[in-house]
């Protein structure tokens, strides 16, 4: 057994992990106890890392097709690299440099970053070259520098355990960020006067763990903002003498904010007058540290929520000290890192703007090139749009799946359906953008690897792999100089890439990244390698000289804007982009469950993290289900202007009226239907062009499908059996397919229709799925009501069900299949007209603790006993491990 260091690939809060390895498999994850993100707590992703290390989805070897629409043929590394080469250089010679664009992602290290960004800036000269960051925090990033100057959040973790007051906007951490949560809540047992306010137009895990709760309508943060500036200036909350001393704009945003009164603000926001103004003083007493994420990036008004946010802090003088600040909470292990080294369309390494003449010399000079193109490249929304008119005619994506997390789906699958050329580089060959690429490059990922990423509060941390890399896979960056190098002869630039890209290691390019900082804001000159391994992670700026990194920016009260005060920005509510109306009345949000992650390429292969949510559901308020003759669990099609899903529908009591929900995980791989993006619009901020993926309208009609299937099955290799149902989940009017259990667990497969299947495809489930007759089981038929049964028993398990036209002993059947043994109930039900379960036979229930598999009706059973936190604890041991169900837990007592 061997243990390395490393970080959890996940979300940007950072958390430090110990691999424990066996040769090349990981066989095990825990915490690391002596990482300052998360001093040895993960979170039910985290902790089920370990789990996803299987190669059974993964890209292990080149794939490539010399005509579209063929079929790809596994390739040598040679083979494939010269085919993308020449269609690069050819494109680019008859083209031009921004016929071709780079799609990168946040997900890479950070030394992979910088070599794609040198590559297309410093090699082949085009701008177009953009992250999936761009989705994520580039609003983040543009209302930092309107205000304060620089990219750079200016708080850090600990400021959580200083704070009086947390103040968390369009973010629910106990979901998205949950050990950041986990120390909120340490905190406020420390500190009971600690006052908590959430702005959410939901009422999640979070918000019902406030001390104040502002249910706001979908857009208006600006509004609320303003107004609460407002009652700061009325009551005397305002920090005079630290806004005359440090900013500047503040007369401008007096005049601004004095139309918000609290009257109008809760007319627009939707919320009480007396609660604006509770939030005002809280906030305006602190310290307050505010925490946000994607509710006020993914805007069209974006930029402006953050720097109406930031306003706050900067009247009332709370930045740059213990427990204040403004700290966007980042959504990617490594959308930090990217930024850093300029891995945007709008970015040069170093935090340096291509807008800016004197940094693009400044990068040219250093890299030794002529000079690095002014055009402006193409933003993500802007890219796909390029891609579709045939701007761009040869794409490279790498490390992310836009045909699932890209705005308005519709038209980027169009672009990647008739690119004339495209490179897919990922670890995974099953995701949704893969299906389109003339080329496929199989790269190493988590647990592989070597380079460095940043966490949210600016905390760098060295990564190096504790396996070898399987089959032929390579890591991200050495793809690239390989690429690069052969590129550069194509294009008569031989020596000047040899001459770019001269790396054998990433520690090379590290240096060569640091070497950029140097006098930059975010200077590393006084980082290595070895302090990081010697001294752990460290935050920046840590210059040369330094002994340890900066944990808080701005106490001095300078700012790197010119003449060194900060900027108060007099944003204006904008109503989001797309308003309801009679066809489409209901506000749609989206956001992210507890246990999954993303487009789930790595959670969606481990059957416990099915357990919690199994499938997608549009939630909706229950005076809305009721207006509109809806039970949960009915099929309904959610249709907005760009395309329609079929979902099943479930009440919710977080949802507000006239509001509906919907989760971002799934897509393609696991429903019928492009996931959620399929109904959002692509109307991105004019600044941060970051597109507004929270809000669209739709309508919800009931679908009448009442032809209804479920296939189970275990005892085999569920993901090469869910690998091989995903073709199938089109030819249903209705579809999903997931996994369940614990280990291996089962496969689920879930359809619906108006009429019945043929039964040709129910045969050809059957063959799929090994549920034919020549296997042990148990057959009951109904033709005239169109019901049949089969039921699969091998070594004395049930290890497969397929029913058909009725489904209500589904539940009760996938919890015998999660246990060994065969039932002597479940043989007489299965050869009996009945669809029923037995009296008193049923399913345990969603599965609330994900560690200790423990279900929901497990706990109602003791909560209707009296039982409090504590008891469950004790007696279940739910939320005892990673504590990532104690806000339900709670929710539930309460």
């Amino acid at each position: 057994m061997q243990e390395t260091k490393s970080t959890c690939c996940y979300c940007g809060v950072g958390c430090g992990v110990i691999i424990e390895s066996e040769g090349d498999r990981i066989v095990g994850v825990r915490g690391d106890p002596d990482h300052p993100a998360n001093f040895g707590r993960l979170c039910t992703k985290g902790s089920t890392l370990h789990l996803t290390a299987r190669h059974d989805l993964r890209a292990l070897y080149p794939e490539m097709r010399l005509e579209k629409h063929e079929p790809r043929q596994r390739v040598s590394w040679d083979d494939a690299l010269d085919h993308a080469v020449q269609h690069f250089a050819q494109t680019i010679r008859e083209h031009g440099p921004d016929s071709v664009g780079f799609y990168i992602s946040g997900q890479l290290l950070t030394e992979d970053y910088y070599v794609f960004n040198k590559l297309a800036k410093g090699l082949i000269g085009t701008n177009n070259i953009d992250t999936n960051s761009r989705l994520c925090m580039s609003s983040a990033v543009a209302g930092y520098k309107a205000t304060l100057g620089a990219d750079a959040p200016p708080a850090c973790y600990e400021d959580i355990d200083h704070a009086q007051c947390l103040f968390i906007a369009g973010s629910n951490t106990a979901y998205a960020h949950p050990i950041v949560f986990r120390r909120i809540e340490d905190a406020r047992k420390n500190n009971p006067d600690l006052k908590l306010i959430v702005v959410d137009p939901r009422r999640t895990d979070t918000a019902q763990s406030a001390d104040l709760f502002l249910p706001i309508q979908p857009g208006t943060d600006v509004a609320l903002f303003n107004g609460m500036l407002h009652v700061m200036l009325w009551e005397g909350l305002v920090d005079m003498d630290y806004v005359r001393a440090h900013t500047e704009g503040f007369d401008a945003l007096k005049e601004t904010v004095r139309e918000y009164t609290p009257k109008l603000v809760a007319d627009i926001c939707g919320v009480p007058e007396a609660d604006i103004v509770t939030a005002a003083r809280w906030f305006g007493t602190g310290p307050t540290l505010s925490m946000y994420c994607q509710g006020l990036n993914q805007s069209s008004s974006g930029t402006d929520k953050n720097a109406a946010l930031i306003n706050l802090h900067l009247a009332t003088g709370q930045i740059g000290k213990p427990g204040a600040g403004p700290f966007s909470l980042t959504g990617q292990p490594n959308a930090m890192g990217g930024r850093e080294v300029g891995g945007m369309a709008n970015l040069l390494s170093a935090h340096r703007n291509l807008a800016d003449p004197q940094h693009r010399a400044e990068i040219a000079t250093f890299w030794g090139v002529e000079q690095v193109p002014d055009k402006p490249g193409k933003s993500a929304v802007e890219m796909f749009d390029a891609v579709k008119n045939g701007e761009i005619k040869a794409l490279w994506i790498a490390c992310t799946n836009p045909a699932q997390s890209m705005p308005d789906l519709g038209s980027v699958h169009e672009a990647l359906a008739n690119v004339p050329f495209l490179v897919v580089q990922d670890a995974y060959r099953n995701i949704d953008t893969a299906r389109y690429a003339d080329v496929l490059l199989p790269a190493t990922t988590w647990g592989e690897k070597e380079g460095t990423v940043t966490n949210s509060e600016r905390r760098i941390t060295h990564v190096v792999p504790a396996v070898a890399a399987p089959g032929e896979t390579r890591p991200d960056w050495q793809i690239m100089v390989d690429f690069a190098r052969r590129l550069g002869f194509m294009l008569e630039k031989g020596y000047e890439a040899l001459q770019l890209f001269p790396y054998e290691a990433p520690e090379a390019i590290f240096n060569e990244h640091r070497e950029t900082t140097r006098g930059r804001d975010l200077d590393i000159t006084g980082l290595s390698y070895a302090m990081l391994d010697s001294q752990g992670p460290q935050q920046w700026p840590l210059p040369e000289g330094a002994m340890q990194g900066q944990a808080r920016l701005y106490a001095d009260g300078v700012f790197p804007q010119p003449g060194g005060k900060a900027k108060f920005v007099s944003a204006k509510y904008r109503a989001v982009a797309e308003k309801t109306d009679a066809r489409f009345p209901f506000h749609l949000t989206t956001g992210r469950m507890r246990d999954q992650w993303h487009g789930m390429s790595r959670t969606g292969t481990v059957p416990q993290l099915f357990n919690h949510v199994e499938e997608p559901m549009l939630a909706m308020n229950a005076d809305d289900m009721a207006r509109r003759q809806l039970q949960n669990g009915d099929l309904v099609k959610v249709s907005s202007r760009r395309g329609n899903l079929m979902l099943r529908v479930k009440e919710s009591d977080e949802v507000m009226p006239a509001q509906a929900y919907i989760p971002m995980h799934w897509g393609g791989q696991f429903m019928n239907g492009a996931g959620v993006n399929a109904l959002t619009l692509s109307n991105f901020d004019p600044v941060s062009k970051q597109p507004e993926l929270k809000h669209a309208a739709i309508k919800v009609e009931k679908a009448e499908l009442p032809w209804r299937l479920i296939v189970m099955r275990r005892g085999r290799d569920t993901l090469k059996l869910m690998e091989a149902l995903q073709p199938m989940l089109a030819r249903f009017e209705y579809a999903n397919c997931g996994l369940y259990g614990r280990d291996d667990g089962m496969v689920v497969l879930r359809a619906a229709g108006a009429t019945a299947a043929s039964q040709a495809l129910i045969d050809e489930l059957d063959a799929l799925l090994e549920l034919t007759e020549d296997v042990p089981c148990l057959t009951y038929r109904d033709p005239k009501r169109g019901i049949s049964k089969r039921v699969v028993v091998e070594n004395g398990k049930v290890t497969g069900v397929r029913l058909v036209g009725e489904t209500l002993a589904a539940d009760w059947l996938k919890e015998v299949m999660t246990q060994d043994g065969f039932p002597e109930d479940v043989r007489l039900w299965a050869l009996a007209p009945v669809n029923a379960p037995p009296s008193g036979k049923q399913g345990r229930g969603r599965i609330v603790c994900s560690c200790m598999d423990v279900s929901e009706n497990e706990i109602k059973a003791l909560i209707t006993e009296g039982a409090d936190l504590s008891q469950l604890q004790s007696r279940l041991k739910c939320g005892t491990q990673c504590g990532s169900c104690v806000p339900e837990l709670k929710k539930m007592l309460g």
